[in-house]
């Protein structure tokens, strides 16, 4: 997708350079960083500090973070210790586990190295491309569901988003944002209220960032600002991410979403999830027995921003002896999803349905 007219991914391997490069997320909207990850703690640090964040983008870097731990240590146990490390960098999202899971299925020791490591880059690079592929096929299955809005209504489209699921929480084109960016390639009157996902506000630093630089017209709005929009009318239907879904159809997303989807039910409002096969967790059927990432209070007690010189600053804005609770995701249970657009197509959220979508 587009940065000031010019195309970018999140996360590539440069060949002249021999190094693994992402764009620094945490430094947006404010300024464009391309960073190198040349080791294992390189990667480690971008999925902890969120460098790199969004479950597609967290999986691929944790497939390349694989095959740097390789290319640095190319020891069994250490390799092992690496993807041990790596899977405990954020519990939540089950792209991560699945891609560390993935690339040491590929590892065989008894192979020369030098092929080991090219045949571990060229995974990592295998798992990037499949989804971009997949994103690209939610934004075919999700345009169809705006354009039979479009269709009846005769009129601009209103889409509420949650957080980030844009090209920036994935290799490109995003989940939630696919099928945007495809009904503004097709010329559909599209408008979308952007959360602005506190703490960390993701919405209004990143998806209205990518939506300005794709011209797609966006609004950014408080969290708690939907249930009036939606009382007057003023959303046609909800898109977000997720990253998990349960096989039996529970989504697990940025925290705020679950009251989202309570309140779209409320007024009778399509509530949809978009999610590659990638983010299905198979191995949990209760939302309870997913792990919620709880991160530190400096994200609420702390905000950044542009001063009047232009200068970045980080400030304080909470009492210093305030107790601050920060869960990072919520559960939204599945009676509360219309459906789920994947790149396999719209489904419902329910067990049935999902074990259709299980790749052999």
């Amino acid at each position: 997708m587009l940065i000031d007219r010019k195309s970018y991914r999140t996360i590539w391997h440069d060949k002249v350079l021999e190094k693994v490069q992402i764009i620094d997320q945490t430094k947006l909207p404010f300024s464009l960083e391309i960073i190198s990850l040349e080791c294992l703690d390189d990667v480690l640090e971008a999925i902890n500090s969120m460098q790199v964040r969004g479950a597609p983008l967290i999986g691929a870097t944790a497939a390349f973070g694989i095959y740097l731990a390789y290319r640095e240590l190319k020891d069994k146990t250490k390799i092992a210790e690496a993807a041990a490390k790596i899977k405990n960098t954020r519990p939540t999202a089950v792209n991560l586990f699945w891609a560390v899971d993935k690339m040491m299925g590929k590892i065989n020791h008894s192979i020369d190295k030098n092929i080991m490591q090219k045949t571990l880059l060229e995974e990592a690079e295998k798992i990037c491309e499949s989804d971009v592929d997949a994103c690209k096929k939610i934004g075919i299955n999700g345009f169809e569901l705006i354009k039979k809005i479009h269709d009846n209504k005769k009129n601009t489209v209103n889409i509420l988003t949650h957080c980030n699921a844009g090209w920036l929480a994935t290799i490109d084109w995003g989940t939630a944002t696919a099928p945007i960016y495809l009904a503004k390639k097709n010329n559909i009157d599209i408008h979308v209220w952007v959360d602005e996902t506190r703490p960390r506000n993701q919405g209004a630093s990143l998806t209205s960032y990518e939506l300005n630089h794709e011209q797609v017209d966006n609004t950014i709005i408080t969290d708690n600002s939907a249930g009036l929009l939606m009382q007057r009318n003023q959303i046609d239907l909800c898109i977000v991410g997720a990253d998990r879904v349960t096989y039996t159809g529970h989504v697990a997303n940025k925290i705020g979403t679950f009251l989202k989807a309570v309140i779209a039910k409320e007024f009778r409002i399509p509530f949809y999830v978009a999610i590659p096969i990638s983010t299905i967790d198979w191995n949990t059927r209760n939302y309870n027995d997913i792990a919620i990432e709880e991160r530190s209070d400096n994200e609420l007690r702390k905000i950044t921003g542009l001063d009047n010189e232009n200068r970045i600053k980080t400030l304080d804005i909470y009492p210093k002896n305030s107790k601050v609770y920060n869960p990072a995701f919520d559960i939204t249970p599945k009676e509360f999803v219309q459906s789920l657009i994947t790149n396999k197509g719209i489904i419902k959220p329910n067990e049935d349905d999902i074990a259709k979508l299980k790749d052999d």
